[in-house]
């Protein structure tokens, strides 16, 4: 553990000049929503980054799933850390999808640190909502971000492993779906800034969650 913490420390003090609580209006929008009408215990919690906020079609494509959807900003893991309690706990869901480590790798963090923040968020939820899943949504690649293929696929290996050692813990690959046949990275999968998905990338990504979720969380 003492390692853990000396690494959020390090990875922490790289991101000095990007306050942590630079989304807390999106926070504070998301505990007015939940003032005015508290999501059920048990739900299925979608935490991260612009990849689920920016799921224009999430109460359709998870229609039936009892999902909640509380991306937020272009969020980091360690984002997700320093809103656990108001963002995770709160809310006691059955199951938390985490779609984290693409900015941050694009922030300039290592596949090692990264890794070394998604066991200190199992271990928090482990102790603070013992009874919850939690599935790792991969890092996708795009168009912006194609120099880093091999830092996504390392961290996405890394919690793989992690994960094959963790009762309740699992990853759905969302790297490898948006590739063609002959290796090269789909072009008409993203909007006008080469970096978020369009509406036939949401549907190749949609599709993923859903086979996971009709496999072994319906």
């Amino acid at each position: 553990m003492n390692k853990i913490l000396l690494f959020l420390f390090l990875s922490f003090s790289v991101f000095a000049q990007k306050p942590l609580d630079r989304f807390e209006k999106e926070i504070r929008a998301f505990e007015k929503l939940d003032s005015i009408a508290m999501p059920t215990k048990g739900m299925k919690l979608f935490i991260g980054s612009s990849s689920f906020r920016l799921w224009k079609n999430f109460d359709s494509d998870m229609k039936g799933m009892n999902a909640i959807n509380r991306g937020f900003g272009g969020s980091t893991l360690k984002e997700a850390l320093y809103y656990f309690d108001r963002m995770v706990v709160k809310y006691q869901p059955s199951w938390v999808f985490m779609y984290e480590g693409d900015n941050d790798l694009a922030g300039g963090q290592s596949p090692e640190e990264i890794a070394l923040q998604f066991e200190e968020f199992s271990a928090r939820l482990a102790k603070q909502v013992p009874k919850a899943k939690l599935v790792f949504v991969s890092a996708r690649p795009s168009l912006a971000r194609e120099s880093m293929k091999a830092k996504q696929q390392d961290l996405n290996q890394r919690i793989v492993d992690i994960a094959a050692k963790k009762k309740g813990h699992y990853v759905i690959d969302m790297h490898s779906p948006f590739y063609n046949p002959d290796g090269t990275l789909m072009q008409d999968i993203f909007v006008a800034d080469r970096l978020h998905l369009n509406e036939k990338g949401y549907v190749i990504f949609a599709k993923q969650i859903q086979n996971f979720l009709q496999k072994y969380a319906k």
